[in-house]
């Protein structure tokens, strides 16, 4: 996932063809998940700590893929926002207008901004 999460930040929009991929991957994430509240059933498990950090992230992914990833996946941001309720999680994750800024001021010193 990650090879084709970075394509969609660090190409320029009109050759974009990783957003498409994004989405195939998450949606199989999201068919995974199912109806369940966390990966492993009822409890938080190590699937959800290792998925959890893409989260922060989706903010980049919507505003370079071009893509509404809740209106996609509407499932993986409700499992998202569960694993939020976490204390644990919610101090551990990065906000993400601090990762779309990073990511903002590295598209410009590649140039693609």
């Amino acid at each position: 996932m990650s090879v084709t999460a970075r394509r969609v930040w660090a190409t320029k929009s009109e050759e974009q063809e990783a957003s498409k991929e994004l989405i195939e991957i998450l949606k199989t994430l999201e068919s995974e998940l199912g109806d369940k509240h966390y990966f492993g059933g009822e409890t938080f498990g190590l699937v959800d700590i290792a998925l959890i950090g893409f989260y922060s992230w989706f903010e980049v992914y919507e505003k370079y893929g071009n893509v509404s990833i809740e209106s996609e996946c509407s499932k993986l941001i409700a499992w998202a926002k569960r694993c939020l309720q976490r204390e644990s999680v919610a101090k551990a994750l990065p906000e993400s207008d601090k990762v779309t800024a990073f990511i903002s001021e590295r598209r410009k010193s590649l140039g693609l901004e």
